[in-house]
Formats: structure tokens, sequence, C-alpha cells
């Protein structure tokens, strides 16, 4: 997956997550991705794996990646 071509969906916690929601995904014929955020809180950042993950479709999937994901409006 081209990440010039892939916008950001949403961001997950961890990788276990983001693996959870990637399968969600693919189940249902999105081509998806992930990858680090920026944002990573520990200072071992340079030797794990750690943090949240952003996770990454095409932006013409956008619409429908969205309508599978839990809605966190009240």
């Amino acid at each position: 997956m081209d990440p010039d071509q892939t916008v950001v969906l949403t961001v997950v916690s961890s990788e276990s997550e983001a693996e959870v929601v990637c399968g969600l995904l693919r189940s249902a014929g999105i081509e998806c991705a992930y990858r680090d955020t920026d944002a990573i809180e520990s200072s071992l950042e340079d030797f794990t794996a750690a943090g949240p993950r952003e996770i990454l479709v095409h932006a013409e999937d956008m619409d429908d990646a969205r309508a599978l994901l839990p809605s966190s409006e009240g």
C-alpha cells in the first residue's frame, strides 16, 4: 500500500488493536495498513514498537471504512 495514496482513517492505541481493525476492514474488502504515529509516549520508543498506530486506507474507501467502525459518539 503506497503511503502517498492513503489517508488516516483513525488512530488506535496499540499494534494489537491495529491488527483487529485492519482485520475487520480486510474482511469487508477494504485494503488497509497501519504505521507508528509521531506521538509515541515512551522513553523506549527507539527500542520497542509500542504506542499508537494510524490506520491507513485509500481515500476512496474512507466512507465505507468509517461505516464499519463503531462510533464513539454518544
